[in-house]
């Protein structure tokens, strides 16, 4: 963007050609979004001379209008319905040249008071010439588009980072500035607004858990298998040569933030609830528990929540599947016709699939590591709540012979 729209064209043709020739793979054809040759037919009209006649350019720029495009004369009436009738020239005439500048205004001459007809012609003049084919704007500034399609397989992303990196050590005139919009504008729109969302998502979610265990510490650990879960989607992703697309994956990494924690609370929560059936059976406070009962509470959450963990997480998998998969079949010819007209792709998996699989994979690894993480993780709690309680009772019992 810039003032000077001859330098803001030159700089572009400048910036396409250092483009073209940097060998840069996956570019289809860069272009300009304006047209420089565009023909015109400016009217260039004598101002003196249409005075002394008492033309005005206003009277000069309707005739042609009107030749050209037409005016509103009169309405013709049938019945209730009203037809507008236009008057213009005909389109032998319209296109033509000598018949625009030669054709006759018709007016009354305020000095004299008669009707006088005077050709444009006698006042005026058409010229032959080139021009832009629009000035577009934003924001106010001028700007000019580069534009391109980008080839099958290549990234659109990539392809972007190497032109910035090829432009890095170019020098851009100091009144013109250099951005890149289309899709990298919009997809850092959406990663920006999707990226909070999340964080709220997350810090709604981990409100919720304090609330529900009292405790500050068990909804950090069950935040974990959050992080967990976005680890899967980035190796599912290498792994199967997927890209990432900013909406829908990002959609599915949100609805992942709610799923993946349903583990670690079941896991958590029966934990607990065997702890505290262990201290009340020992007749103990739950600040009391050894390690032992620790440990053993934990391996047997571990093995009566396993079950309810893996088939919650293989449920949500098959079911997404068909979705990720684009699997179709027709519900209608199925009973009508008894074929369902099964297949396979389609173009609701190009939407659909990237928030499937990035579920698909994030579930499986968080589902897996939760069952192994989340154990440790609550053990490594115990013995650091342990340590603090035992510090507080040494001090308590140092200060007591002092008082």
């Amino acid at each position: 963007s810039g003032d000077d729209y001859e330098e803001l064209i030159a700089t572009t043709e400048y910036i396409k050609s250092l483009i073209d020739n940097s060998n840069i793979q996956g570019i289809e054809e860069l272009k300009l979004d304006i047209d420089e040759n565009k023909p015109e037919l400016p009217v260039i009209v004598d101002r003196q001379k249409a005075r002394r006649l008492g033309i005005s350019t206003g009277q000069i720029g309707m005739a042609i209008r009107t030749a050209l495009y037409g005016k509103e004369v009169s309405t013709y009436k049938d019945g209730d319905d009203d037809y507008p009738i236009n008057v213009r020239l005909m389109d032998k005439y319209r296109y033509n040249k000598d018949a625009l500048i030669n054709q006759k205004i018709t007016f009354r001459n305020q000095n004299t008071g008669k009707i006088v007809q005077i050709p444009i012609s006698a006042v005026a003049k058409m010229e032959n010439s080139n021009t832009f084919s629009a000035v577009k704007r934003k924001d106010l500034d001028r700007v000019i588009t580069l534009y391109s399609n980008v080839l099958e397989n290549y990234n659109p992303t990539e392809i972007n980072h190497q032109i910035k990196e090829y432009l890095k050590n170019y020098d851009l005139p100091k009144n013109i500035s250099l951005s890149f919009t289309g899709e990298q504008e919009e997809q850092a729109k959406q990663m920006e607004f999707l990226s909070t969302a999340l964080l709220i998502a997350v810090f709604l979610i981990f409100l919720i858990l304090v609330t529900q265990f009292n405790s500050a510490s068990t909804p950090i650990i069950i935040s974990i298998s959050v992080l967990l879960s976005l680890i899967g989607v980035l190796f599912g992703l290498i792994i199967f040569h997927m890209e990432f697309v900013v909406m829908m994956t990002m959609i599915g990494i949100i609805s992942l933030a709610g799923i993946v924690v349903n583990n670690a609370i079941v896991l958590i929560d029966y934990t607990n609830l065997v702890l505290e059936r262990k201290a009340k059976k020992a007749g103990i406070g739950m600040d009391e528990v050894d390690q032992t009962m620790v440990l053993e509470s934990i391996v047997e959450g571990g093995k009566t929540r396993l079950r309810p963990v893996l088939l919650t997480a293989i449920t949500t998998i098959l079911g997404l599947l068909p979705l990720a998969l684009g699997i179709n079949f027709n519900f209608m010819t199925l009973f009508t016709d008894f074929n369902p007209h099964f297949y396979i792709g389609g173009e609701n998996v190009a939407f659909w699939g990237p928030m499937s699989w990035t579920i698909i994979f994030g579930l499986t690894f968080a589902t897996f590591l939760t069952l192994v993480v989340v154990p440790i993780m609550y053990f490594i709690q115990y013995r650091i709540k342990a340590r603090v309680i035992k510090r507080r009772s040494a001090k308590a019992q140092t200060l007591e012979p002092e008082a």
